[in-house]
């Protein structure tokens, strides 16, 4: 089956991206919005109550008693706003955090999905700051401004019916004004968009640029390169300060001026009631008593607060549209389309992998490192492939296990071909052996993990460790020698229960007494499966049924067993 990949359309903009990722919380967020509309529209009659306590103890001059109920009632409708609240920005925060698994799992199955060409040519810090500081970004998105977009429709229509029944002119002065506010948002989004994801651009360069010298800092202290690469991560830091504050400056300006208008809007109002109070005004048929006054005093600024919260929360979602941008290039979505020049079989005599006239270069590479490789792979048929360092065995390893795509020629694979590959310099996580292991196979008991250890050779070492295979080990092997490493990488060959291994200097560094026990159990292993191991080992080849050869770029057959 091949490898080769043709590019999956793009997928749809990154607003619709955002629709469907919120799909998964599409309840609680829905519930957060119902709350903040009914919070919204219960300024009305916490107003309403105000304003009658006013009137009644102030121009009406009511005793004290009589505005105990209209007290007890304003008490609980604050209580119920408050209540509300709180719900929403519970069930707000609850969608937050389902949104943001469920996204990091996505993006783990599109990485995973991509495969370890793909990755491999990524910055691992870059991918880290995809998931975690770019899904951070949509936080303030979900949490704050979709929630928030019901409540800007639902409440400033209610309370602009509430004043136009009460006042046409405070009524008409809302309506007029409304529009400037999210004209004015439009405006300043397109340009905190851009300013966005220029913002996390550079967060993903220093993050990929800081975890690459992080990891590389042995080496750079080694070469008195230190000074240099402090120079460079205050560079990177640099940028993100500036872009930073002009995202933040974006923010601020905008929300100076929609606090204008909004300041404005009010003091027109007041103006207003000043002036009729005064007599100085009259467009009203009827007097204008105190009460309707409060009563729409009131409300003019509870009628630009969803707006002004909207527009804070806007800067938001010009965040999460730029982080969606960067995301999008890792979703499971947008995995390329694998498909097959040939079809494959089921039959037992197949072989696993076949091979005709490939060539392999690795990425970025002006030339073929191997060409014209022809072979076929079947099961108990257990190869040594040799050559000078250099010459293309561990290259060939990769094309076969899926590592490195094929130049040109074809590649095929048997259906549901189950790969054991252990590279010269296999991957240890930072954690005990055990759980090293246990990656080959999550749900493996502890006697299989000993059984594959035993074979592979790995207690041998992990007797002599302080807690045997539960001894912690650092990233990458850390606490290991080269040989005990690649014993691991075996073990875990073993436990995945492969029909095809792929082994890579599988007896490096290793005595003799250990090499000929590792052997042996790759050879009692092996039954029923498939071998392709790159070795320099003459007991290596001796034990293998057949030799192939590396050499100008070539394969060549050796000899067979008898």
């Amino acid at each position: 089956m091949s490898r080769e990949a043709t590019a999956a359309p793009t997928g749809a903009s990154a607003k619709a991206r955002l629709r469907a990722i919120g799909d998964v919380a599409r309840n609680p967020l829905r519930a957060a919005a119902a709350s903040g509309v009914a919070g919204g529209v219960l300024v009305l009659p916490q107003a309403a109550l105000i304003a009658a306590c006013l009137q009644r103890a102030l121009v009406d001059h009511a005793p004290p008693a009589t505005l105990l109920p209209l007290l007890l009632a304003l008490l609980a409708t604050l209580l119920l706003r408050a209540g509300l609240a709180w719900a929403g920005r519970r069930l707000a925060d609850r969608a937050v955090e389902t949104i943001r698994i469920d996204l990091r799992a996505r993006i783990a199955r599109g990485l995973v999905a991509r495969g370890p060409v793909w990755v491999r040519s990524q910055q691992s810090g870059a991918l880290a700051e995809r998931m975690g500081a770019h899904v951070d970004a949509l936080e303030g998105y979900f949490g704050g401004f979709v929630p928030l977009r019901a409540e800007v429709v639902g409440v400033p229509l209610a309370i602009l019916l509430a004043a136009f029944f009460v006042d046409r002119t405070v009524g008409l002065v809302l309506l007029l004004t409304m529009p400037l506010v999210p004209i004015f948002m439009m405006l300043v989004g397109w340009g905190a968009q851009a300013a966005s994801q220029r913002q996390l651009q550079a967060l993903t360069r220093m993050g990929g640029h800081f975890a690459d010298r992080l990891r590389g800092l042995g080496l750079i202290r080694l070469y008195g390169r230190g000074d240099a690469e402090l120079q460079g991560i205050r560079a990177a830091a640099e940028e993100l300060r500036v872009r930073s504050l002009r995202v933040l400056r974006i923010a601020f300006l905008s929300s100076a001026v929609l606090e204008f208008f909004a300041s404005l809007s009010v003091a027109m109002i007041a103006l207003y009631l000043g002036l009729s109070y005064l007599g100085m005004l009259d467009l009203r048929a009827t007097p204008l008593t105190l009460g309707m006054g409060v009563f729409c005093l009131l409300l003019a600024p509870e009628f630009y607060a969803p707006l002004r919260r909207l527009a804070t929360h806007y800067h938001d979602r010009a965040a999460a549209l730029a982080a969606m941008d960067e995301i999008a290039m890792v979703l499971e979505d947008d995995v390329p389309v694998v498909t097959d020049d040939g079809v494959g079989t089921s039959d037992a005599s197949a072989p696993l992998v076949s091979a005709r006239g490939i060539a392999l270069r690795h990425p970025a590479a002006t030339h073929d490192v191997l060409r014209d490789i022809t072979l076929d792979l079947g099961r108990d048929q257990h190869v040594a492939l040799t050559g000078a360092s250099g010459d293309g065995k561990s290259t060939l390893l990769e094309a076969l296990a899926g590592w490195l795509p094929v130049h040109s020629g074809s590649l095929q694979r048997a259906p549901g071909l189950r790969i054991g590959y252990a590279p010269q310099r296999p991957f240890l996580f930072a954690g005990t052996l055990r759980d090293n292991l246990r990656m080959a196979k999550a749900d493996a008991s502890d006697a299989e993990l000993e059984q594959a250890a035993e074979a592979a050779q790995v207690m041998r070492f992990a007797a002599r460790l302080p807690d045997g295979l539960d001894t912690v080990i650092g990233e990458r092997g850390f606490g290991l020698s080269g040989g005990e490493a690649r014993r691991v990488a075996l073990a875990r060959v073993f436990l995945r229960d492969p029909d095809l291994l792929l082994l890579d200097e599988p007896t490096a560094f290793l005595d003799p007494d250990t090499e000929a026990a590792v052997l042996l159990a790759i050879l009692r292993f092996a039954k029923g499966r498939g071998v392709l191991m790159a070795t320099h080992s003459d007991a290596a080849q001796a034990t293998m049924m057949q030799v192939w050869h590396v050499r100008d770029g070539r394969l060549h057959r050796g000899r067979h067993a008898p």
